[in-house]
């Protein structure tokens, strides 16, 4: 990377998520998940191995630029992709004129808990290219050590407030795993957790951190199971006077289950759209590794699944979908 930043003043940073936006995200920002999930890399990656998930993600981004011609007025696309395996992606987003949103993550792959990307150097890795929005992913239970849930909303009011005084919207990614004493309350049961406890627990992490100071433009939050735990969180993310709005988060679930969470999230208003990753491209790319499909079938199936989740998302976002708990899901494609 060379310290001259990307210039590219024709792109204004669009408000996030605003009055009749639809923001689709397709989140291409894995990293150690990848190398070991899909490709099977437990050592430092080659060159040749480099190569290949970059060549990938850009894969990735092609079969979005299929699908974006496709989505109606008001739709949105993003790509949210990181500068590891993805700069050429990052660079040919941010040039694209806000035909695509781009999104950067800010944090270290692979840790339990929040650290920078780049350590004392992210500012000048995040400042770097004209993103829409940076992005942070965040693991949280008020059950975990106080200590270290401090010092990590500590980190997270830095990012915070760095993208108001840089005009970055910041997406928070949040993921609530379950602490050992929640575990022993559902018994174990993952579903019972989704639907019982993680709401409640979501909008308590919530409030811890923007008592914190982190305040982000976006709520990136797990799928909900109820329209009311949807409520709550919404008004979780705008308590106090506040003008943040959420997506949903795909959390490689399946597609039946990604229906569910859609359907219950699109009709609430101040949810805006959603992000999802590997549920659209991951069967897809473990096909071509291992030469079952060419990069044009494989680019064609990813728009395609792409382009299936949106159009789902604007249904129900519309009304055209029977309500969620009146209708089973649908199922697997």
């Amino acid at each position: 990377m060379t310290d001259v930043p990307l210039a590219h003043p024709e792109k204004a940073t669009a408000a996030p998520g605003g009055q009749g936006q639809t923001l689709l995200i397709l989140a291409a920002d894995h990293r150690n998940s990848l190398e070991t999930g899909l490709y099977g890399i437990t050592a430092p990656p080659t060159p040749a191995q480099e190569a290949r998930i970059c060549a990938d993600k850009l894969l990735i981004y092609q079969a979005l630029l299929d699908a974006a011609e496709k989505l109606p007025a008001g739709a949105q696309p993003g790509i949210l992709i990181d500068e590891q395996y993805g700069a050429d992606v990052v660079e040919l987003a941010a040039r694209s004129g806000g035909a695509v949103d781009l999104a950067v993550p800010i944090e270290a792959s692979g840790s339990d808990w929040f650290e920078f990307a780049y350590g004392d150097q992210w500012r000048r890795h995040a400042e770097y290219f004209p993103a829409d929005y940076a992005k942070v992913l965040v693991r949280d239970n008020p059950g975990f050590d106080p200590g270290h849930r401090a010092r990590q909303a500590k980190d997270l009011a830095e990012v915070s407030s760095w993208a108001a005084d840089t005009g970055r919207p910041l997406i928070l990614e949040l993921l609530v795993p379950a602490g050992d004493s929640d575990k022993q309350a559902v018994g174990n049961d993952t579903a019972r957790y989704d639907a019982e406890l993680r709401p409640g627990l979501t909008v308590a992490v919530m409030e811890y951190l923007q008592d914190h100071g982190v305040e982000p433009a976006i709520w990136k939050i797990e799928g909900l199971e109820r329209h009311e735990d949807t409520v709550a969180v919404l008004a979780a993310a705008r308590r106090d006077a506040r003008t943040a709005n959420c997506i949903v988060l795909g959390r490689h679930a399946t597609h039946s289950q990604l229906d569910h969470w859609l359907k219950v999230a699109a009709p609430v208003p101040g949810f805006v759209g959603f992000a999802i990753g590997r549920s659209i491209w991951w069967d897809a790319l473990h096909s071509h590794l291992y030469h079952h499909s060419t990069d044009g079938e494989t680019r064609g199936r990813i728009t395609g699944q792409y382009l299936d989740f949106a159009r789902y998302y604007l249904r129900a976002r519309d009304g055209e979908l029977a309500p969620a708990w009146a209708q089973a899901p649908r199922t697997q494609r």
